[in-house]
């Protein structure tokens, strides 16, 4: 991952606000020229710091019933084979290795609660997983805020 500095910082959270907005407005919002801003964008595509850009329905929202984050304990040297088995569950949206008390920080999406459990049961299910915490989404803010 490259660096980034204030003036890429400011570009990437004003992109997570409106992807869509204009190099001449977002070139104006920090201050930079039209070049500079193309060129920042450029480079942070070349180089992997933004993967792609993408719309948003409401439609596509609403569909979205329960989120969650699943906090998960392994035991022993079972993180492989517990990862495995956790990207099989479609509601698993993302996975995070991390430190700490937790092993693994599991990202859920399911249509509503009923699924919500369901999926949950399925998880601790999971030969390794020692213990597991959750906790739903209630409300999520932009990053970039």
């Amino acid at each position: 991952m490259q660096e980034l500095d204030d003036l890429d910082r400011t570009i990437l959270a004003t992109l997570r606000q409106n992807a869509r907005i204009p190099v001449a407005s977002l070139a104006a919002e920090t201050g930079a020229s039209r070049a500079t801003v193309t060129a920042r964008i450029t480079r942070m595509v070349s180089g992997g710091t933004i993967t792609g850009f993408t719309v948003r329905t409401g439609d596509e929202l609403r569909q979205i019933g329960v989120r969650a984050v699943v906090l998960i304990e392994v035991l022993g040297k079972l993180a492989d084979q517990v990862m495995r088995q956790l990207r099989g569950i479609p509601e698993v949206r993302a996975l995070h290795s991390t430190n700490g008390r937790w092993d693994l920080i599991a990202e859920l999406e399911t249509r509503d609660l009923a699924g919500f459990d369901e999926t949950l049961r399925l998880i601790r299910l999971i030969e390794g997983i020692n213990n597991t915490e959750s906790n739903i989404l209630l409300k999520t803010t932009k990053a970039g805020f």
